[in-house]
């Protein structure tokens, strides 16, 4: 098989197995979240959230794991002069950084299907900007491939790291001030009743 179709099938498994983590981390939140529901809409949304989970789990994204690494593995088999790059050895580690975060999004798939919840849904929401770093880190060192682009590269994600749970912390600090809101509005309409 030419070089450029591997090449090709390789990014299609890489987009899908981003867009699993991506995906997967929302369903965490939303799970956990359901659990301060009241009955019968917990179990009913958590009954959902498990079966979304683990279709796309297993028809999404473990096998685009699989796909992604294969032709990865192709490329450097055809290729192996790529391993001599310093800015692929960077890749390779934040490639290894992906797959320990999809064996903890493991973990915390399996944990959530036996219905033990061990995370606040902020911690997952930070959790769940990890691959968001991986990803923009990853792409800068493919395009920009020398020493000096990538180092500023890695700098930039770290900053937009930083960035992000920033933005975190202001999204749970406007939501608990409407919840508060909220909260006082029902106050004062029980008052007038």
């Amino acid at each position: 098989m030419d070089f450029f179709y591997v090449k090709a099938l390789h990014i299609i498994f890489v987009v899908t197995w981003f867009a699993g983590l991506f995906y997967i981390g929302r369903l965490f939140i939303y799970h956990v979240e359901a659990e301060k529901k009241d009955e019968p809409a917990k179990s009913i949304l958590q009954t959902q959230y498990k079966l979304m989970s683990k279709r796309l789990w297993y028809i999404i994204t473990w096998p685009s794991l699989f796909l992604a690494s294969f032709f990865a593995f192709w490329m450097l088999w055809k290729n192996p002069y790529y391993l001599e790059m310093p800015w692929m050895h960077v890749k390779l580690s934040f490639v290894l950084a992906l797959y320990f975060y999809h064996g903890f999004c493991h973990k915390i798939y399996s944990e959530l299907q036996n219905d033990k919840i061990r995370y606040t849904s902020t911690k997952l929401r930070i959790f769940n900007e990890a691959p968001t770093i991986i990803l923009f880190a990853v792409v800068f060192l493919v395009v920009l491939k020398d020493t000096i682009n990538w180092i500023w590269g890695v700098v930039g994600i770290i900053l937009f790291g930083v960035l992000l749970m920033m933005g975190i912390r202001l999204y749970k600090k406007i939501r608990a001030k409407k919840s508060w809101d909220k909260y006082e509005q029902e106050l004062i309409d029980e008052d007038k009743n």
